[in-house]
């Protein structure tokens, strides 16, 4: 057993097989019974079900009959064709259902060897950052010798079967399962990241140029071993109504394929289009499929040879599998869910990512300073009592990926307790030496807002300038306790970690040495006027700013008098009245240029405003003025928590 797999309920998959096969009995889990508890939540809740296992409901059982294909299943009683459409995207996809089945030639049926045959199965799924083994027996739900929930459409295979019944021991029961969103499956399958997009919201529908854009994201995340499912909310509609077009209102569909077609002479004049955007759907029933253009039998399909079908990758078949327009999806579809298998290997043709993943939790505590459940950017006065986490964009610009997931809350639905908290998170430009928590909002930038929702994870993707940022993971509304993981892509490694102290830490040394008796705020925000140092009429300007033994230097800014800088920083003072000195420098291959600083005492009761300063030579206050003028916003507190 690998170091990195937790076993779930301490059940370990060898031990239990071997002790069932010694004694000549088959496996009973005692963690997930074979009654009316692992059904329901609901204590009022009870059914008539017989618990079979799979050599009671037919002869010669297997856990897959001719290998796994996203036919092979159909969605039972239960209301949870999320977690079958799940399934149908993970059949696609070999290393990653071998991954979820661990040695699945191991645990098939052997019927030379009908002995070593126990009972006991294993799955393995993602859970809240690390994979986890769930151990079951094959004892399954089953009315007049039928089994009642997800089902194979070959008799003797029990894979999917299984699968379900490791997935709702996890969730705590089936009933658990009820209602759902096929990303959270596929993350739990995989370890990916999930995306929701609103098609509505996005027009994707009426905007043809945002409707190229996704079809090349999606087909980008298709080919790149990533998911996607679609479904159609149902606002006024009952769940389960059937549109004039075929499609199951609330229903999730996995996707099958996405292909961009260049199409032959013949073809170009019957379509008037030299290319076809297309994508193929899958509904878990496996029937009930779409009716408009390219549907199994329309007229499109009589305009195409089976050759040419062939040659397209357009096959179809009555399964309940169907392909549409990429327009046509988009009018129809009303969400989509995107699972990215974010790639992180160093031995790849793609583009690979730097990850870095936090657990963190909000947590209510009556003092502020440790309180860490401030709710969102709407609660000014406790917005900042949430955790902080710091990360650097070390690029001019680099492009972040940013997951944040809740933990699984179908366990708690037996104590009323199930259902999603809405979550989203901040990012904030802060100073570039920002070492402890925030405490309130002055010279940094608010660059980013994820969307706030009440699904399992919410997904941002942004371009970040180069510099120091502080992510900010909260729950909607304050006083909401519960845990989360974070995880962050980026192209070079970002150094993301927790802020915690809220202070520099007083020490022996510090008792020696001094303990800072001020903390000071400084944003450059730009110079105007500066001397022109080539023939061009231009400078490559910087600031350095310097404070008793520390300095920060900013970006250089290429060709320009007028340079925005923009360069936050943050001093913790030992010395009061030891000044802030800004100088500005232009960049040179042999030597830098000094282009002149102001001197700032930087106190407390100094205009809290932006200033603009006339830039002097290096002889202090007095010294002679030099051309330019530099504007600088300059905060001080003798308060070492109070920015």
């Amino acid at each position: 057993m690998s170091s990195s797999v937790q076993l779930f309920r301490d059940q370990q998959y060898r031990e239990l097989k071997e002790q069932c096969v010694q004694q000549g009995r088959l496996f009973e889990d005692p963690e997930f019974p074979a009654s009316d508890e692992s059904l329901f939540y609901d204590s009022a809740t009870r059914g008539k079900v017989e618990w079979k296992r799979p050599k009671d409901l037919c002869e010669d059982p297997r856990l897959l009959v001719n290998g796994m294909s996203s036919h092979d299943f159909q969605q039972g009683r239960l209301g949870n064709c999320w977690f079958v459409a799940a399934c149908s995207c993970l059949a696609l996809r070999s290393s990653l259902w071998q991954q979820v089945i661990p040695d699945y030639n191991e645990q098939e049926w052997d019927p030379k060897s009908p002995g070593k045959y126990a009972g006991i199965f294993r799955f393995r799924f993602w859970r809240f950052g690390e994979w986890t083994e769930v151990v079951i027996d094959d004892l399954l739900p089953a009315e007049n010798g039928e089994l009642i929930y997800c089902r194979s459409n070959v008799r003797n295979e029990f894979w999917s079967a299984l699968l379900e019944k490791a997935y709702a021991k996890l969730a705590g029961s089936y009933q658990a399962l009820d209602g759902g969103c096929a990303a959270e499956a596929l993350v739990d399958f995989t370890g990916a990241v999930a995306e929701s997009i609103n098609l509505a919201e996005g027009k994707y529908g009426e905007v043809i140029s945002e409707q190229m854009k996704l079809f090349e994201d999606l087909m980008k995340v298709h080919k790149r071993g990533g998911f996607i499912s679609c479904s159609i909310s149902s606002p006024g509609r009952p769940s389960e109504a059937e549109t004039e077009k075929g499609l199951i209102v609330g229903h999730a569909y996995s996707v099958t394929a996405i292909r961009k077609l260049r199409l032959g002479e013949r073809l170009v004049f019957s379509f008037k289009a030299e290319k076809l955007f297309m994508i193929r759907l899958r509904n878990p029933w496996g029937r009930k499929e779409w009716h408009g253009a390219w549907s199994d039998s329309s007229e499109e399909w009589k305009k195409v040879s089976d050759s040419e079908r062939k040659n397209l990758g357009l096959t179809v078949k009555n399964d309940g599998e169907f392909w549409m327009t990429f327009e046509d999806w988009c009018k129809n579809f009303t969400d989509v869910d995107i699972c990215r298998t974010v790639n992180t290997s160093c031995f790849s043709l793609h583009k690979t990512w730097e990850k870095e993943m936090m657990r963190g939790a909000w947590a209510k505590h009556p003092e502020p300073l440790l309180n860490r459940s401030g709710g969102c950017f709407d609660n000014r006065e406790t917005f900042l009592q949430n955790p902080q986490f710091v990360f650097d964009v070390k690029k001019a610009e680099d492009k972040v990926l940013v997951s944040l997931q809740q933990e699984d809350r179908r366990r708690y639905k037996r104590e009323g307790k199930g259902d999603n908290i809405t979550i989203g998170f901040e990012i904030l430009k802060v100073e570039d030496n920002r070492r402890y928590r925030l405490h309130k909002l002055t010279v940094q930038e608010r660059v980013a807002t994820s969307p706030y929702s009440n699904t399992r994870s919410v997904f941002l993707r942004r371009t970040l300038q180069q510099g120091r940022y502080v992510l900010i993971p909260t729950t909607y509304i304050p006083g909401v306790p519960t845990k989360f993981i974070l995880r962050l892509y980026t192209d070079v490694p970002s150094k993301l970690r927790e802020l915690k102290a809220d202070r520099p830490k007083m020490t022996c040394w510090s008792l020696l040495c001094g303990y800072p008796r001020r903390v000071t705020q400084i944003k450059v925000h730009s110079a105007e006027g500066l001397q022109k140092q080539d023939r061009s009429g231009g400078a490559d300007p910087y600031v350095l700013i310097k404070c008793e033994n520390q300095s920060r230097r900013s970006p250089v800014q290429h060709d320009t008098t007028s340079p925005v800088f923009n360069t936050q920083v943050i001093f913790y003072r030992k010395d009061i009245d030891s000044p802030v000195t800004i100088q500005v420098w232009s960049s040179s291959l042999l030597s830098d240029r000094f282009l002149g600083q102001a001197v700032l005492a930087a106190a407390p009761g100094e205009p809290r405003g932006q200033q603009r300063l006339r830039l002097r030579g290096r002889a202090g206050r007095g010294a002679a003025e030099v051309p330019g003028h530099i504007t600088v916003t300059a905060l001080s507190s003798d308060g070492l928590a109070e920015l």
